[in-house]
């Protein structure tokens, strides 16, 4: 598993930030070896982990090397969490808004929708740019993109003038009907960077075209509101890689699955809300591809949340809505909506920080709330005195305290003790019945989570593979898949940074959508296809800069349709074709196909109808295999001795064995309980099931019982 001796090699790398540890992975290409690296993250300065996870990966290749070899940094792809957490600590911009005269309000209007109905004191989330922030400006499209109301200069001159005392360093365009016609917004936009070439500026026609005047609002506000600070931060952290690993380019993770350019991402960063969950969901499908299998739950814990994603077709399902910096974290309504492509994940507040506590009604209770990286749970011996999901797994035998990124952090058990008795003494329960309950809570909250998520899309649990990333999840997952009553499970290589194998397993991708509710027996089809050709113009320039110029781009056709009446849209995609009258016949084919899925009839005698067209542009998605640099796998004996775990079903400790993965050649095969440990992870089947290492070192592991 080395480097072939005097021949030069390309090497990508991948960092992600989490909420607790920021994950570093190098993989040489070809061959598919790979480094891992990974530290507690510095929430006060991300890129200072970015930083040390690149140099550990640049000392491991390093000490690797033979003589006569040589390796070339090709690129350094990046998920994030920054835009997430900017929007949920309100730490942007000063930002000011310039509205349709009369639409001044529609932020603090919303949808008049709310989220809790037994609520009397509902906190309905503060729109992120003031009322004293916004202008009007005097003009007007009508529905179709007709002028009503000219932008006259004056107008625009009045505007600028207040704009230069509103003491705000970017500023949000969003005109009534600009996802039909964006002239009056260019102008606006051109004017305010000719007065103020500093301010950064975003329009709604380049950053959510569609219709809904107010998500689409939401969402060129929150762009705008975030922008000047990814701008400085890809900055740094473009300076940071390049002292390091001179000439390689930046990629940076969309919420989409894909990857695009430090320019385009520092241009549109909303797009990166979902930067880093999307990469455990694509580790987890490259492992599925690579092993012949299409319909997967994937399942990525980490030390602050957990999230599951349902992929079909060897797809993940693509969301184009989301909701950011939710008031109640896990209450849908509570946050701001924002219209992007994003993968369809579900979040819960489970991760290995998730605290324990007693609740109103004195009864157990674990998250939202994470102890994160600092201080941690007990059992890191940084602070934290709270109980949390890993100070649970440890008590329980799931972790082994000098066996935690590979020894490099030692875990407290007295402290984790500690932690749990204390809760105990509060519940009258033992320690060891508390740790159960809160890895029992824990996983039945994610499977709870993850059924309703597998049903509302019309598909049956029982029917997927359940693919485990992240630190925690493969600790959690054998039980959260019984819970589902899912058959088998997979371990994908190193995945305690799975993230970071997603995000080198990602293509280049650009998403574009344009809204124009129609009848399908109405639609002028040669303007769609004028539209479709400036879409993809413009996505090719995208793709260009991030690299994929050269490689077999793959186009798709999307689109929001419903029949006419109807408040909600089923998505459409199709494979790029001529776009004219024949497409109608296809497109309503599909649209009924998946109307008929997920509500199980059609309507008789109803006229469907396209709301939003979409494009999507991609590199090709390939099947990656990765293995170790370092020749870890055989290195060491198999079997590293016998611990006692909890068992759930048996609900009393066992000695169960305990094996170093690696060390277990592709073909082996074994019965559980047992523990196979790792140094970023540690996969805990406690109930009898086969266990098989496949090929590529994933480990299946089939129940016997469910």
């Amino acid at each position: 598993m080395s480097q072939r001796r005097g021949g030069q090699k390309r090497v990508r790398i991948a960092v992600d930030i989490g909420g607790t540890f920021t994950d570093g992975l190098a993989a040489l290409t070809p061959g598919g070896e790979i480094w891992v690296a990974k530290t507690l993250t510095t929430p006060r300065d991300p890129g200072e982990a970015v930083s040390t996870v690149i140099a550990e990966l640049l000392r491991q290749m390093a000490a690797a090397k033979k003589a006569g070899d040589s390796t070339q940094v090709t690129e350094v792809v990046h998920g994030t969490t920054l835009v997430t957490n900017t929007l949920i600590e309100r730490k942007g911009a000063p930002t000011g808004l310039v509205v349709t005269k009369g639409t001044r309000d529609v932020l603090d209007i919303g949808r008049e929708w709310r989220y809790d109905l037994y609520d009397l004191n509902l906190e309905i989330p503060e729109p992120l740019v003031a009322l004293e922030k916004r202008r009007e400006l005097d003009e007007r499209l009508d529905a179709s993109g007709a002028v009503l109301m000219p932008l006259a200069d004056s107008e625009l001159e009045r505007l600028l003038n207040e704009i230069d005392g509103l003491g705000v360093t970017s500023v949000a365009v969003c005109l009534l009907h600009a996802y039909v016609s964006d002239a009056h917004e260019k102008k606006v936009a051109a004017a305010l960077r000719s007065r103020f070439p500093d301010m950064a500026v975003s329009i709604s026609s380049g950053i959510a075209r569609e219709i809904r005047e107010y998500e689409r609002m939401s969402t060129t506000a929150a762009n705008a509101y975030v922008q000047p600070l990814v701008a400085q931060y890809l900055r740094n952290l473009d300076r940071r890689v390049h002292a390091l690993v001179a000439g390689a380019p930046l990629r940076i993770m969309v919420s989409s699955g894909g990857f695009t350019s430090g320019e385009a991402a520092a241009e549109t960063p909303i797009l990166l809300l979902e930067s880093g969950p999307a990469g455990g969901v694509l580790s987890a499908l490259n492992t599925a591809r690579a092993n012949g299998i299409d319909q997967i739950l994937a399942f990525d814990m980490g030390g602050t949340t957990a999230k599951a994603c349902v992929a079909v077709g060897g797809e993940p399902l693509i969301a184009h809505s989301f909701e950011a910096a939710r008031v109640h974290r896990f209450k849908r309504g509570s946050g701001l909506p924002i219209l992007i492509p994003s993968i369809d994940l579900i979040e819960i507040g489970a991760g290995g920080g998730s605290i324990a506590h007693v609740n109103e009604l004195g009864l157990l209770n674990v998250g939202p709330e994470s102890a994160g990286a600092d201080p941690g749970p007990a059992c890191y011996g940084q602070g934290g005195k709270d109980p949390t999901v890993t100070d649970a797994d440890l008590v329980l035998g799931y972790l082994n305290p000098d066996n935690f990124l590979g020894g490099e952090m030692k875990l407290r058990v007295d402290r984790a003790q500690a932690a749990l008795a204390k809760l105990a003494g509060e519940l009258d329960l033992a320690p060891t019945e508390v740790a159960y309950g809160i890895c029992d809570i824990v996983n039945e909250n994610m499977a709870a989570a993850a059924r309703i998520h597998i049903a509302e899309k019309g598909h049956d649990p029982r029917a997927f593979t359940m693919v485990a990333t992240g630190g925690a999840g493969p600790v959690h997952v054998v039980e959260v898949a019984r819970k589902l009553r899912i058959p088998r499970v997979l371990a994908t290589i190193a995945a305690g940074a799975g993230s970071c194998l997603g995000l080198l397993a990602a293509p280049a991708r650009v998403d574009r959508s344009w809204s124009n509710p129609t009848l399908v027996r109405d639609i002028d089809w040669s303007r769609v296809s004028k539209v479709y050709s400036e879409l993809r113009a413009d996505a090719e320039r995208e793709l260009a800069s991030a690299g994929a110029a050269d490689t077999g781009i793959k186009w798709y056709i999307g689109t929001e349709m419903r029949y006419a009446g109807q408040g909600h849209n089923v998505s459409v995609t199709l494979p790029w074709m001529r776009i004219d009258r024949s497409t109608a016949a296809p497109l309503v084919r599909e649209f009924e196909q998946h109307y008929r899925q997920l509500y199980g009839h059609l309507v008789p005698n109803a006229v469907p109808q396209v709301i939003t067209w979409r494009l999507t542009g991609r590199s090709a998605v390939k099947s990656h295999r990765f293995t170790w640099g370092d020749e870890r796998a055989g290195s060491k004996p198999n079997m590293r001795g016998k611990r006692e775990i909890f068992l759930p079903q048996r609900k009393r400790y066992a000695a169960v064995p305990v094996y170093e993965r690696y060390s277990l050649a592709p073909g082996t095969r074994l019965t559980g309980p047992l523990i196979l440990e790792e140094r970023e992870s540690t996969l805990v089947v406690p109930v009898a099931a086969q266990v098989e290492i496949l090929p590529d070192y994933t480990v299946s592991v089939l129940m016997r019982e469910l």
